[in-house]
């Protein structure tokens, strides 16, 4: 009996030293599992997951989320209705080429000479002439002196003739095109230019034609366009940052679907300020979630949609089944963007009450499970996610203003895509601007590109315009209102 009640006893021993091991273990891995979503949750922050800027990817990296954006149902290519650029033959070539028919048949070898043509097949053949010689146009104006008390009387050349020798207006308006618009280098832009137009052009010219189109710009187009957003009901505004003589400057933005103006500084309220569209704002302002546009406060504001999103997934990302909220949250904002975007396609101004309610129910759940989720938790990941989740609890007016007003769009992009050109640019300019001034006179010059594209008019119009006759200046917030 003692033998047994020793057998016992070990036996129990054993027990508690399994079950204390196991009490080690589930500790460890807890410890391990908050490790790890702590480093997933760093690891991961790209473009997709995060409000970092796509540039930060780096080169050849796809961000692991992917795109948030699904199918339109539309099939590649050109859509219906399109008018398409398809090249079409010409009823008056430049030149026809006539091949005869053979002398004899190629079956039975019989003689086809004198027989009557039954029909033609033409084959176009589209392509540009070579580039001719420079035109040189000489203005000689002939200097006459007065019999009478010997001053001297000049003829007077015409506008812009102001050299003894210049380029002319058309080969200035081609090499800005390259410079300005499609963000080539200096160098590279002249011989680009020599080679498809046969005109050779120093760098020096080419370098300046920035500074020049920015004075060109700054008398009339920027009051224009400041005055125009001033008054717009909806304008965008983001920020990006870019390098110039080992410092970080912050190029702003503020536009709509027909007008772009963009300034540089730093980050600050002042700076925001410094662009002279914002602080005159009566209407709304969609934005990220930087806190230095809080102090605009006579604005009503509206949260980009893709940024939350962003967030949202990065949460997710780093515990799916731990973050359940995240992924309610990012439902509830596609599912609210899905009924604006039925509402406007239909001609509606505005949600119904049921939709609205649907929306707000949703978006309640989901804080609460977002409560839910991360109670009793102090993992960074947790904090994390209440950061977040306060966020969406704190400004839930601002982040679904695109459902309240149906101007207002789910996402901030419109101001996105009008700031990305900074960011070729830089890259073609071996990652930063050599000047402060080269910034402020690209923030101009792409300023009027951009609000000129917006209406339908080239780069090259655009440019040739501001070098002869003067810059092209909107009058009216859209081309309908202009026309109307």
């Amino acid at each position: 009996m003692a033998a047994v009640r020793g057998e016992l006893a070990a036996a129990r021993s054993r027990e508690t030293a399994k079950d204390e091991r196991i009490d080690q273990l589930l500790v460890q891995i807890a410890e391990l599992t908050t490790q790890v979503q702590a480093l997933v949750l760093r690891l991961s922050r790209d473009s997709s997951t995060s409000s970092k800027p796509p540039s930060s990817d780096g080169p050849g990296k796809r961000p692991r989320g992917g795109s948030s954006r699904t199918r339109s149902g539309r099939k590649p290519g050109k859509q219906p209705g399109d008018p398409g650029t398809t090249l079409r033959q010409v009823e008056d070539p430049n030149e026809r080429i006539v091949i005869p028919a053979p002398a004899s048949c190629a079956g039975c070898a019989s003689s086809l000479v004198g027989v009557p043509v039954a029909a033609v097949r033409r084959r176009q053949v589209f392509d540009l002439a070579t580039p001719l010689p420079p035109q040189v146009i000489e203005y000689a104006a002939d200097v006459k002196c007065c019999p009478g008390c010997g001053k001297k009387a000049t003829g007077v050349f015409p506008a812009g003739v102001e050299s003894a020798a210049q380029y002319g207006p058309d080969v200035t308006a081609k090499v800005a095109d390259a410079v300005l618009g499609h963000h080539i280098p200096v160098h590279r832009s002249t011989l680009l230019v020599m080679e498809l137009c046969g005109m050779k052009v120093s760098t020096g010219f080419a370098a300046s034609l920035r500074g020049r189109a920015a004075r060109l710009l700054e008398a009339g187009f920027l009051p224009a366009v400041r005055a125009l957003l001033s008054g717009a009901p909806v304008v965008h505004a983001d920020e990006t940052f870019t390098r110039t003589r080992a410092r970080t400057v912050f190029l702003h933005v503020a536009s709509t679907a027909h007008l772009t103006l963009m300034h540089t500084g730093d980050r600050s309220a002042a700076t925001i300020d410094a662009g002279q569209v914002l602080p005159h704002l009566s209407g709304v302002l969609v934005r990220d979630g930087y806190a230095g546009y809080t102090h605009l406060d006579h604005v009503l504001h509206a949260w980009c949609g893709a940024h939350l999103l962003r967030d949202l997934r990065g949460i997710h990302e780093a515990d799916p089944e731990g973050q359940l909220w995240a992924r309610a949250m990012a439902d509830t904002l596609l599912e609210a963007s899905r009924l604006a975007s039925a509402a406007r396609d239909t001609g509606r101004e505005e949600l119904t009450a049921d939709e609205l309610r649907t929306i707000h129910r949703l978006y309640t759940g989901a804080l609460a499970r977002s409560r839910q989720d991360n109670r009793n938790k102090n993992t960074e990941l947790a904090r994390h996610a209440r950061t977040l989740a306060k966020r969406f609890e704190e400004h839930r007016e601002v982040i679904l203003r695109f459902t309240t007003d149906l101007t207002v769009p789910f996402t901030n992009n419109q101001a996105e895509r009008d700031i990305r050109p900074a960011k070729v640019q830089q890259r073609s300019s071996g990652g930063c601007w050599r000047t402060l001034q080269g910034l402020a006179d690209f923030a101009i010059v792409q300023s009027y590109l951009s609000t000129a594209a917006k209406w339908g008019i080239s780069r090259y119009d655009a440019l040739q315009r501001l070098f002869t006759t003067g810059a092209w200046i909107p009058h009216a917030l859209t081309p309908d209102t202009a026309t109307a």
